[in-house]
């Protein structure tokens, strides 16, 4: 019976030589790498004007990677290849174009400046986790199972990986969230694969087996670095050697990041299980309160009225058939709290061959407005909604509204299954520094570094406690997608307003202590989700109290 084996790569890869066939057996252990050409992932896009409103795009490294024809338009639409494309829009004066890369259902920003004739710009696609330039490692593992056929899977960073496949020496397997593709040879002391974009060659990459294997531990990476994104260190940095010991002995399980501010200073940040400060993290559902931050600018901008909005009238005119009495008394609010009485889990709709389709047919469970029950339906429904309000794509809109004011460009955008409309169910990938920012931006009232991002009124009316959530265990409070929690820490009450995600990931404001907390961590399978309050509460309050 053939063995399944489990592949982690923590940043990128290439091809090879065979030598005798070789099992896959023989490699199971960590393996490092270094690319065979430096910057080979930090890629340049150009946009060259043609005569008669032609135009050709270029990607290139140290080569020209591919080029493309297409006709110049202010909405910039170009297919590379079945999961690859890039959309963008041009600027007013021409002076600019506010782009994205697409791989499969993920949006890479990009913006491209005039130059001359041109537009030029960058995609760093090595902010993919395993695709880092600076430690290129690879862990096989044998998997365990019956089935007949090999698996690889990346496990730092969560990237999944399928197909994959062993013919004599040679391997290939794709990571089915990127559409990346790997292939290459076994040789007796070394690794080699390729990594493309359907039949486009990106870089190669050697791995050589490590003499010594470690324990696969977390252990801190980086911490911190003085960055240009607005954050300010403390001169007084907080000090939690118990915490640190609890996660290096693994008492605290798959911790990726700890940061925490405190009257508007970095007092604490440290990065675990080969993160850095520069590696973008899948927030999960945490990243639904951003989704409410963005309904909330395109009311502060007068796009979306007030929450009072019926949806129905906004959808597709495709999808009226489904709208009854009930349905149509839908509101922006019940969205925003969970509370619309749409009967569809996230895995059904998700499942089908039509997520808007499969939602806005399922039947009500409550009449809208009267019970609240988490899913990821609503907050999909209002990305949907608020694409169909706008006068740009909405990864657009969120990239000049929201993104940019931040000053936040290290990010990667989650799409629903038009690979267009950015899915506000959840999926963002931000850093744990901008995941910190945001939370500031709310502790603040709308404000980062002085500069109005969001209007108090909506920061104040998305923290209320308009419901509770009737189907989780501890009933929590509930506002536009905020979750509410009580700490008591030394007989002290501490309120807390929370964005959470699976796997534990957790965004805490605290305004009674005037602090944010981020913690990131790969706890996806194993129950500890919610670990990040458990931290909170026994190893991070009372030392931000003393």
């Amino acid at each position: 019976m053939t063995k399944r084996f489990i592949i982690s790569l923590t940043m990128f890869l290439s091809l090879f030589n065979t030598s005798a066939q070789q099992s896959m057996a023989d490699y199971i252990g960590e393996w490092t790498g270094k690319p065979k050409i430096d910057d080979a992932l930090y890629l340049d896009i150009t946009i060259e004007k043609l005569p008669n409103e032609n135009a050709i795009f270029t990607l290139s490294n140290h080569k020209n990677v591919l080029t493309k024809s297409f006709k110049f338009e202010n909405n910039v639409t170009i297919t590379l290849d079945d999961n690859f494309g890039f959309n963008g829009m041009v600027n007013k004066n021409q002076s600019e174009i506010i782009g994205f890369i697409r791989l499969n259902k993920d949006l890479y920003p990009t913006v491209l400046y005039k130059v001359g004739n041109k537009f030029e710009g960058k995609w760093n696609l090595s902010i993919i986790h395993y695709l880092q330039p600076q430690s290129l490692k690879l862990t096989i593992r044998e998997g365990g199972g019956e089935d007949d056929e090999y698996k690889a899977y990346p496990i730092l960073g969560s990237f999944w990986c399928a197909d994959f496949k062993k013919k004599n020496d040679s391997i290939s397997f794709t990571d089915y969230k990127t559409g990346l593709e790997f292939e290459g040879v076994l040789n007796r002391s070394e690794i080699i694969l390729n990594i493309s974009i359907g039949d486009i060659f990106i870089a190669q990459t050697s791995f050589k087996k490590n003499i010594k294997q470690h324990k696969f531990v977390s252990s801190v990476v980086d911490e911190n670095y003085e960055f240009d994104d607005g954050w300010k260190l403390s001169k007084q940095l907080l000090s939690l050697p118990k915490l640190e010991h609890a996660i290096h002995r693994d008492i605290l399980e798959g911790i990726e990041s700890v940061l925490i501010a405190k009257n508007s200073e970095i007092i604490y940040e440290k990065y675990y299980a080969g993160f850095n400060a520069r590696i973008p993290h899948d927030m999960r559902s945490a990243s639904k309160s951003i989704s409410s931050a963005i309904i909330g600018i395109a009311i502060d901008d007068g796009i979306i009225e007030n929450v009072e909005q019926e949806i129905y009238k906004y959808l597709p005119q495709e999808y009226q058939y489904t709208k009854d009495y009930q349905k149509s008394r839908i509101r922006v609010k019940d969205l925003l709290t969970m509370s619309s009485g749409i009967n569809v889990s996230e895995g059904q709709y998700q499942e089908s061959d039509n997520w808007l389709k499969t939602v806005l047919e399922a039947p009500l469970k409550h009449e809208p407005n009267s019970h609240t029950t988490y899913k990821s339906a609503d907050p999909f429904l209002s990305g949907v909604y608020l694409s169909k309000r706008l006068d740009m794509p909405l990864a657009i809109y969120m990239h000049k509204e929201f993104f940019m004011p931040l000053g936040i460009t290290n990010y990667i955008l989650n799409t629903d299954d038009t690979n267009v409309i950015p899915y506000f169910g959840g999926g963002l990938y931000l850093t744990p520094r901008d995941m910190l920012k945001f939370g500031q931006l709310y502790l603040n009232k709308g404000l980062w570094n002085d500069k109005r991002i969001i209007s108090k009124k909506w920061v104040n009316d998305s923290f209320k406690k308009h419901t509770f959530l009737e189907d989780v265990s501890d009933k929590n409070e509930y506002g536009y997608f905020w979750w509410h929690n009580t700490y008591t820490i030394n007989g002290k009450r501490l309120e807390s307003v929370e964005a959470r995600g699976a796997g534990g990931q957790y965004i805490f404001i605290i305004p009674d202590l005037n602090a944010v907390i981020v913690i990131t961590s790969g706890n996806y399978r194993n129950g500890k989700t919610r670990q990040p309050e458990k931290i909170v509460k026994e190893y991070l309050l009372s030392a931000i109290l003393n």
